[in-house]
């Protein structure tokens, strides 16, 4: 039988689905605000997500990292925190907890973010579209008129004035042709994670024996004293412990246990799975992550009931809906965010979001991690999120202009959802004006993000 490399599609028209004033692609942390930000004065806004629900990686039992700064000060607020403060109405997301390693976490309650994230959106007046895929572009000359999506509908087209990609892979801005980088000089990649839950955990038992047995249960940078004041609390080290199982023959992927308590009494999620050399834009590569990603929670639910104090009696509950990924696409903005920029503590007369949280390396190979603090805050610059080459299309979200250092820092939760924000009120702005995203008074955005509570540090320095 003669092999078949390649077949040609006949050419179709396609139906034009929706004309919109805002598209945004992707109802993750960044899209969710996103969507909301350009909605907010009566524009036509539409949102597309490939899964049944928003909230991206707020759903998969992550604490949302960043809301602080290094300093102990909020930096990230508007939208992000009201949605933070709906969260809260419904039990379903704790303060933000200053923690010594990670600044500040937030714990948040997966499933609820789903239903308040769709409620919120609603109520904004966003025309939501989910199970939905982005597969193509639609564009004359270098500006961007729409996307292409297929569905079970089949493939249709929703032409937009504007586009924000916040698909945390740039998938719109690579279809559109925008230069972009993936991994570090060699092409590694900031490997993946797969979250699992336990239940009937004794989080007392957990956190006092870490408080009272520093040297036996000993953590990276948090404090014991720390354990002895938080019943709610994040886990990060204990690598004598996990010496000891691997000297009894337990194969871990990881030279740090990471584990954070949940909202509901006796429930943790685990951050401890690792499968290296997983490229989050290729499905056969994604697969074998899932493959392997549930072989390693195997091992580490053994590994927890054996040797960590508190999992004894614990079972496994549920697993996150997909793999965490820390790192795709980035695309080749107007500037390039640097690591320098961000130890540097770097002001940017542009600067449309604030962060503060450290240089995060997860090493492409191997188990271990590199965490470099600046010591305060930084800029998130407005030319990050717009693209080369391509016109009418603003990115927000961890695959925005940056180096892969700089990436490992931005990509974190909040300051994903201040970029959000951003980028939708630079969408509505934009239209509003009649100019493209590139051509915007990035200082009208700045008055706006400040009006409506956002945290941005004085104009500065131009960079």
């Amino acid at each position: 039988m003669t092999t078949v490399e390649k077949i040609t599609e006949p050419a179709k028209e396609l139906t034009v689905k929706k004309q919109v004033d805002v598209l945004v692609v992707g109802g993750g942390p960044a899209g969710l605000i996103a969507a909301q930000a350009a909605a907010e004065d009566g524009l036509n806004v539409m949102l597309i997500e490939n899964r049944s629900f928003v909230g991206g990686n707020m759903t998969i039992g992550l604490p949302i990292l960043g809301f602080l700064g290094q300093k102990g000060n909020q930096i990230i607020m508007g939208i992000p925190q009201k949605f933070i403060d709906r969260l809260k109405s419904v039990d379903a997301s704790s303060e933000h907890r200053p923690c010594p390693l990670h600044m500040s976490l937030t714990l948040v309650e997966p499933e609820a973010v789903k239903n308040v994230g769709l409620e919120m959106l609603i109520e904004a007046g966003v025309d939501v579209l989910l199970y939905a895929f982005c597969v193509g572009v639609v564009k004359d000359g270098d500006e961007l008129k729409g996307v292409i999506i297929e569905s079970k509908s089949g493939r249709e087209v929703v032409l937009a004035k504007t586009i924000i990609d916040c698909t945390g892979d740039a998938d719109v801005a690579f279809r559109a042709g925008v230069p972009c980088e993936q991994g570090n000089e060699t092409g590694g990649a900031q490997p993946p994670t797969l979250m699992f839950c336990m239940g009937g955990v004794d989080t007392e038992k957990l956190r006092m024996s870490i408080a009272e047995e520093p040297r036996t249960y000993l953590t990276d940078f948090i404090p014991a004293e720390y354990f002895g004041q938080n019943n709610q609390f994040i886990v990060v080290g204990l690598r004598s412990v996990m010496q000891k199982a691997r000297e009894a023959g337990y194969h871990l992927p990881v030279e740090r246990t990471i584990l954070i308590t949940g909202l509901r009494e006796g429930e943790v999620w685990v951050n401890m799975s690792r499968i290296n050399g997983v490229d989050g834009t290729s499905p056969e590569s994604l697969t074998y992550g899932e493959i392997e990603g549930r072989k390693q929670v195997e091992e580490i639910q053994r590994y927890l009931k054996e040797f960590v104090p508190g999992f004894g009696n614990s079972y496994f509950t549920k697993m996150a809906p997909f793999l965490g990924i820390r790192e795709t696409r980035r695309i080749v903005g107007g500037y390039v965010l640097t690591a320098e920029d961000i130890l540097g503590c770097h002001r940017f007369e542009d600067s449309i979001a604030v962060a503060s949280y450290p240089l995060d390396l997860h090493h492409p190979e191997g188990g271990g991690c590199t965490l470099t603090w600046c010591g305060d805050s930084y800029d998130i610059p407005y030319r990050s999120l717009i693209p080369q080459k391509v016109e009418n299309l603003i990115v927000a979200g961890r695959c925005i202009s940056s180096t892969h250092e700089a990436m490992s820092a931005i990509r974190v939760m909040a300051p994903c959802m201040a970029m959000g924000e951003a980028a939708g009120r630079a969408a509505k702005l934009a239209i509003r004006n009649n100019v493209k995203p590139s051509q915007l008074d990035v200082q009208l955005l700045r008055a706006e993000l400040a009006e409506k509570g956002a945290y941005l540090h004085e104009a500065e320095v131009l960079a």
